[in-house]
């Protein structure tokens, strides 16, 4: 509320002189997705695209080298011919193929991504009115990121198991049937042990010449346990999956939100969040969609409180009690068994490499660590985290910082040369004054005054916009 200083000027409006002007709304003539000059109307600028592009390049290139890496003859390892860990029979049909470790791993959730970004975003927290070019550009926005993350998750997984794999060189569990050891002329081929006795294979290990496969392929691939490859991958496309389905269902352990947090909170969640009117503001239209006080009586006194209550009252503990169990719910049963199936399908795939005697233990746990937190990494490093972000994936870097941003810079979202976050949402960078009160804080240009408007449902919020300037 103004202070009496200024109560005059809310009771006569005609002492106001000059009269004010305001800054014009913006348009989707000003939309820029970069963060920088709003010169180009709706376009990404291309320093911007291209460092997106880039990323997409280096994945494309790590993921080649990791294929590489994959097929080099590895090295390998002496091992003994009485070692029982190494003498499981060698399973010509595995239980999941690699392409069928492939096509769930990578190419379900590509699809699973592709429709929840397309159909399912923004989902019901878009303002009315919101130009339906913006909710498309938020769709494509979160493909984008989803499928970003998965490469990034998949791609480290990839290239980190394979290098690891032909750098130690660790023989499988059904090495020796792959083998086909020269046991005539074994003593040739021993290269440590505990005894020298020709007569006995106790104690001794031999190199990898003495086997005599022909098949080449099947034999350096025996060298090729440490860590599980079926593992790293279906865990870092599945359980990365599983938190994308998470975040964007809204699928988390209820939890109470931060002191403090308001309503301003609340708007802040939704999908065009400068689209949304702050809850301070009177609202005389559909603008206040977001706002949780929609549809809302007027707040309760304490005598209406006590009313509710017999009149007794209620002790200040319980209220905050019944306050605070009111913020959250558990989500659906079945939301969590949708979340979840993912992540059984990549124990599946890994513990299958067990029982098809493809890996150690050992192994298989190993190459699901790997997995596991390039998941997790991949997931955070482009979504904000599940129970405090409302599903949405970060936004895109500013244009000044596409490709660098320096010493000094604590974040890839804001301008370089003010350090000011962009004004609005990704979609929107709205003429908010920055700190030096020049217009955007983003673009550094000042809007121009544009006419007052006549009476209308914004008249109230622009008052108090008014009054709140001269009060300063």
């Amino acid at each position: 509320m103004p202070d009496d200083s200024i109560q005059p000027l809310i009771q006569d409006r005609s002492s106001i002189s000059p009269t004010p002007t305001f800054p014009t709304r913006d348009t989707m003539d000003n939309v820029d997705l970069g963060g920088g000059s709003l010169g180009r109307k709706g376009k990404v600028p291309w320093v911007l695209a291209l460092s997106y592009v880039f990323d997409w390049f280096i994945l494309a290139v790590f993921g080649a080298v990791g294929y590489v890496l994959g097929h080099i003859e590895p090295n390998k390892r002496p091992f003994s011919l009485d070692d029982r860990n190494i003498a499981f029979p060698f399973t010509v049909h595995e239980t999941v193929p690699v392409w069928v470790a492939s096509v769930v791993a990578v190419i379900v959730p590509i699809v699973i991504i592709a429709v929840i970004s397309l159909v399912l975003v923004p989902g019901a927290t878009v303002p009315v009115g919101t130009p339906k070019s913006l909710i498309w550009k938020r769709k494509l926005w979160e493909l984008h990121t989803g499928l970003l993350g998965l490469g990034l998750s998949i791609i480290a997984a990839w290239f980190i198991t394979n290098g690891m794999k032909n750098l130690f060189g660790k023989p499988r569990p059904d090495l020796l049937s792959r083998c086909q050891p020269d046991l005539a002329n074994m003593s040739k081929y021993i290269v440590g042990g505990l005894s020298l006795d020709q007569v006995s294979l106790s104690g001794k290990l031999v190199s990898h010449h003495i086997c005599k496969n022909p098949d080449k392929y099947i034999l350096d691939d025996g060298f090729r346990s440490y860590p599980s490859g079926h593992s790293s991958s279906s865990a870092a496309g599945l359980i990365y999956l599983s938190l994308f389905i998470a975040s964007k269902f809204a699928i988390t352990i209820p939890f109470v939100a931060p002191s403090g947090a308001g309503s301003a909170d609340a708007a802040a969640f939704t999908a065009f969040p400068s689209r949304t009117r702050l809850p301070s503001i009177k609202v005389h239209g559909p603008e206040s969609y977001e706002l949780p006080t929609r549809n809302q009586g007027p707040a309760p006194t304490a005598s209406s409180m006590d009313s509710a209550f017999g009149n007794k009252g209620i002790a200040k503990h319980n209220q905050t009690v019944a306050a605070v169990r009111r913020q959250a719910a558990a989500p659906p049963i079945y939301l969590l068994v949708l979340s979840i199936l993912p992540f059984f399908a990549s124990v599946f795939i890994a513990g299958s490499r067990w029982w098809d005697f493809r890996h150690h233990g050992f192994d298989i746990m190993f190459g699901y660590l790997i997995g596991t937190i390039t998941a997790f990494y991949a997931f955070r490093f482009y979504h904000l985290p599940i129970s405090r972000g409302a599903g949405w994936a970060w936004g895109p870097r500013s244009r000044d910082k596409a490709f660098w941003a320096g010493v000094g810079s604590f974040s890839y979202a804001t301008d370089h040369m003010r350090g000011q976050y962009r004004a609005g949402d990704e979609e929107e960078a709205l003429h908010a004054p920055d700190a030096f009160g020049r217009g955007s804080a983003l673009s550094g240009a000042e809007p121009g005054p544009g006419p007052r408007k006549g009476p209308g449902p914004d008249e109230a919020d622009e008052n108090i916009a008014y009054l709140g300037a001269t009060a300063h």
